[in-house]
């Protein structure tokens, strides 16, 4: 049980280093208040953002961020019936 342990808590560390690289990597949503106004109209003629590379991008962080909280309760429980 101790092996299982360490694999996933190095799974685990290697998650996180992969999360933080990817939210650091994506541009920020807004530009201040021209960002708010004008984002309206990016959203509506934006229909084919999920192709491209920000749509990409935050579709891994989504997924790395589920694998994380997985892997984060998994541990829990070992720790806590092992």
């Amino acid at each position: 049980m101790e092996v299982v342990r360490i694999i996933l808590s190095v799974i685990l560390g290697l998650d996180c280093l992969a999360l933080i690289v990817l939210v650091l990597m994506q541009q920020g949503k807004t530009a201040g208040l021209s960002g708010a106004i004008a984002g309206g109209a990016e959203t509506f003629f934006g229909k084919k953002k999920a192709s491209s590379y920000e749509g990409k991008m935050e579709l891994y962080t989504k997924i790395l961020g589920g694998a994380f909280m997985v892997l984060a309760v998994v541990l829990l429980i070992l720790q806590r019936f092992a």
